[in-house]
């Protein structure tokens, strides 16, 4: 019995969240990043537009005895952080020679299921290696944390996290230049250089100084190269407690740095323009924001004929892109 376009686009329905495949690989930002509600969506527009505060609106005047000038002296405190779109797609497809071959009952649904699974788990790598390292071939219109990079791979560096300390940054993250409010302390992310190790003390110098010009919010997420990963375990191990197995309950622990989720991915551990590689990033999602346009969050599209072929694809379409609100709660450690 042949299975119509209805019954295997619901298919696809139906499995898109839960895909995992043998080319499996950790994708630490997209999951955290969820998790935490750093999610957003948007109903359209040719641009994403977020309102950046990034100057006193006015001076304070003291009054001894009532009678001094007041100064009026005003300015516009909003200035706009405007992003694009970035749109990728790839099919799912499958011919009627397969069809004819897997022809056995819901055989044909178990091949797309797998198809389904492959093309989820290639976008969500890609995407996820885009956002932490930047070099991403096929992805390069989603904006990087990693602060070395720039759209493209050309012209100025546009990567919200920058591998300098807080005030001599330059790059131009939403078309804003942090150069140009260098004394904005919302506006430039801290950095620590591990000095070849990593300390406890690295790790609460950076926690503390994001935390202390963050608006609202705490850490949400701690991702880290393996070898840092390992280091911390390190130094939490006499930490570690341990109990009789048939105390556990279901669940599963997870490491944390002051009740944020802390895990290795392995994108991490990249060249860094500063000494060492870039090997963790510190990320209060209050502050970064994954959105997503509302009909392009891992989109599928209907089955479809091919005209000219006998093969019938459906399209995994996203519409995405990282933007930036505040990046002083934010930081990055090299050099570990």
């Amino acid at each position: 019995m042949a299975i119509s376009n209805d019954l295997l686009s619901s298919t696809l329905y139906s499995i898109r969240d839960t895909e995992v495949d043998e080319l499996y690989k950790k994708v630490a930002f997209l999951d955290g990043v969820r998790r935490a509600g750093g999610v957003e969506t948007e109903p359209g527009g040719i641009k994403i537009q977020r309102p950046l505060s990034i100057q006193e609106h006015s001076t304070i005047t003291q009054l001894a005895t009532g009678y001094e000038p007041v100064s009026l002296a005003v300015n516009d405190v909003l200035r706009p952080a405007i992003y694009d779109w970035a749109d990728f797609t790839a099919p799912i497809v499958i011919t009627k020679k397969e069809e004819m071959e897997n022809s056995g009952e819901y055989a044909i649904v178990k091949i797309l299921e797998a198809r389904m699974k492959s093309v989820m788990g290639m976008l969500r790598r890609e995407l996820n290696k885009q956002i932490l390292r930047g070099d991403s071939t096929v992805l390069s219109a989603v904006n990087t944390l990693n602060g070395d990079a720039a759209a493209g791979g050309i012209g100025s560096a546009t990567g919200f996290l920058e591998h300098l300390a807080a005030g001599s940054q330059t790059n131009i993250v939403g078309g804003v230049d942090k150069g140009t409010f260098s004394g904005v302390p919302g506006w430039q992310n801290q950095f620590v250089d591990g000095g070849g190790t990593l300390a406890m003390t690295d790790l609460y110098n950076l926690y503390i100084a994001a935390n202390s010009v963050a608006p609202s919010g705490d850490i949400s997420h701690l991702i880290m190269s393996d070898s840092a990963f390992s280091q911390y375990r390190n130094l939490l191990f006499t930490q570690e407690r341990f109990v009789q197995t048939d105390k556990l309950d279901g669940g599963r622990m997870s490491l944390a740095f002051n009740g944020a989720v802390a895990e290795q991915d392995p994108e991490m551990g990249f060249a860094s323009s500063a000494p060492g590689d870039c090997e963790a990033y510190m990320l209060n999602y209050d502050g970064i924001k994954l959105v997503f346009h509302s009909e392009g969050d891992f989109a599928v599209s209907p089955f479809e004929h091919i005209s000219g072929t006998t093969a019938r694809a459906a399209q995994l379409y996203v519409k995405v892109q990282l933007v930036a609100d505040h990046l002083g709660g934010q930081g990055v450690l090299c050099n570990v």
